[in-house]
């Protein structure tokens, strides 16, 4: 008999739809599936967290969740036609009204003030002015109304601040889709009635579209989305891209092209992350990649292994919800899409981090997000929050379930592999058993599933096993017998006896639970090879 035979496969590459079973035989750490997982920076494929409800009272009952900003060591909510602020999710304060001019209006009084009159309120767009404010200024535009702009002082009780709110007037009546702070201007784009044009506010007075410093561009493209960048403000429209350059020099203030041919499908698929943008375009994330050379801007696709993915969106850019976040400490940019009418626990998103060899992608599943952010609170924790279409709330990130209208769902996470040769495809193999690298955050229970000879027919195919009952790594000094290594160690090696054989095989570890997160590093597989073809 035949002597046994080792193979390890390392997981690292992410997911892969873009190539097919024949080419991914030599790319074994890719991955034909991985959903409800996460690449780490440093290798290895985590299970995400959940998300829970953030307080116990939605700002607006049933409607859907539009916009999210992190302000005050708190949360400015769009839903329906109304804004709202809480800082602890069970208290809210409508917002969206006129206070007094100069000293403000007290919780009370803004309270009792008539809500302006708003028809109607679309995806949400907010800016935060930083200013001289003790928080700033959050400024919104959503493409049906005037921009609006609220800001408070003091700390601690809602009742014992101070706010002001009101309308600002840009160019008439004109209601801009998306806004952006730039070197001390508040920039608005995408009117209805002038979807070609920017305008720019007064410096340092972002409510002003008349003071010193404020001024309008009319460009060839219609404007989809704007983002300040270094010391541009890129401009991203539905063919091209541009950079605004001299803002705050009347005579060499210019609109200068990036590119032709190469457009934005949403504002809210723009985020910056590793000192670069990106953004989702007709053919996938892009990303505008600047160098300290002046007008050296290049631009390339960060999403060519999950093309399939991201051409569904594309194709369905205009029934999606589409909203973006990035993971600033896991280097990841998130990307969130579900149609209004389609089941929570269904939703769909893609996760790329950025690793030494590029973004590295994954997808989520039961995560319905109309609006999501991330952001440092006063303590410098990073904090994520998300909402959906029925006007529900939750911590992000959290957790090891998905609740969804106060239903704990489970997070159902796989893992597979492409089908492996082992190096040699004319030999068959018969599996002795699989080692896997795994690192449990409590104890976890997944399923391992072998698929032979890419699922042919007439080939027998074993049944999943479950892996249950894999422990939290034991302390240094320790060890539990056969699921670590000798005195401990965060990666211990669950070893599992397999069963079957054939010419290729693929894995696939699965979990369907509320367990806590676990990440896998590897697998190692000893086989025995049988005879050729």
């Amino acid at each position: 008999m035949a002597a046994s035979q080792p193979f390890g496969i390392s997981c690292k590459g992410g997911l892969n739809t873009n190539l097919n079973q024949l080419e991914l035989l030599g790319q074994p750490g890719f991955a034909t599936e991985l959903q409800n997982f996460e690449v780490d920076p440093d290798g290895g494929y985590r299970r995400i967290n959940g998300y829970t409800d953030f307080g116990n009272t939605r700002p607006n009952s049933n409607t859907p969740l539009l916009g999210l900003a992190v302000y005050a060591d708190g949360l400015i909510a769009c839903s329906g036609t109304n804004i709202y602020f809480s800082n602890d999710g069970a208290t809210w304060l409508q917002i969206n009204k006129a206070s007094v001019a100069g000293g403000g209006d007290s919780f009370s009084a803004l309270s009792g003030r008539s809500v302006l009159a708003r028809t109607g309120q679309n995806q949400a767009s907010i800016s935060i002015f930083e200013g001289n404010e003790e928080f700033g200024q959050v400024l919104i535009c959503d493409g049906a109304n005037k921009p609006f702009f609220f800001k408070m002082t003091g700390t601690g009780a809602l009742s014992g601040r101070t706010y002001f709110a009101g309308e600002v007037t840009v160019s008439g009546t004109t209601a801009p889709t998306v806004g952006a702070i730039h070197d001390r201007h508040f920039v608005v784009a995408g009117a209805s009635t002038a979807r070609n044009t920017i305008f720019y506010s007064g410096t340092l007075d972002p409510t002003s579209f008349t003071a010193s410093g404020s001024g309008s561009i009319l460009l060839d493209d219609q404007v989809v989305g704007l983002k300040s960048f270094r010391t541009d403000l890129i401009i991203f429209c539905e063919n091209s891209l541009y950079k605004l350059i001299n803002i705050n020099d009347a005579t060499n203030i210019a609109v200068v092209p990036i590119a032709q041919n190469v457009g934005c499908l949403s504002h809210h698929s723009i985020q910056e992350i590793g000192g670069d943008l990106v953004f989702l375009s007709p053919d996938g994330v892009r990303s505008v990649a600047g160098t300290a050379r002046i007008g050296d801007v290049e631009l390339g696709s960060v999403s060519r292994q999950i093309q399939s993915v991201t051409s569904l969106i594309s194709k369905n850019i205009d029934t999606f919800t589409i909203t973006s976040c990035v993971l600033r400490r896991r280097s990841q940019y998130r990307l969130y899409y579900s149609t209004s009418g389609g089941a929570i626990n269904r939703a769909k998103g893609i996760i790329g981090t950025l690793t030494r060899e590029g973004f590295e992608w994954a997808e989520t599943e039961g995560i319905q997000a109309s609006a999501v952010v991330s952001d440092f609170d006063s303590a410098g924790v990073e904090k994520i929050y998300h909402g959906d279409k029925n006007g529900y709330l939750y911590n992000h990130d959290v957790g090891n379930s998905f609740i969804a209208d106060g239903t704990a769902f489970n997070i159902d996470a796989k893992y597979t592999t492409p089908f492996l040769d082992f190096g040699d495809v004319g030999t068959r193999k018969t599996l002795k058993y699989l080692k896997l690298s795994i690192a449990p955050e409590g104890t976890v229970a997944p399923t391992l599933r072998t698929q032979y000879d890419f699922v042919d027919l007439d080939v027998a195919q074993p049944a999943g096993i479950a892996m249950d009952g894999i422990p939290e790594p034991p302390v240094f000094g320790t060890a539990v017998f056969g699921t670590s290594l000798f005195e401990g160690t965060s990666d211990p090696m669950a070893r599992q006896v397999l069963e079957g054989s054939g010419h290729t095989v693929s894995f696939q570890i699965k979990s369907d639970d509320q367990r806590p997160p676990y990440s896998l590093n590897g697998l190692y597989i000893n086989y025995v090879p049988s005879g050729r073809r």
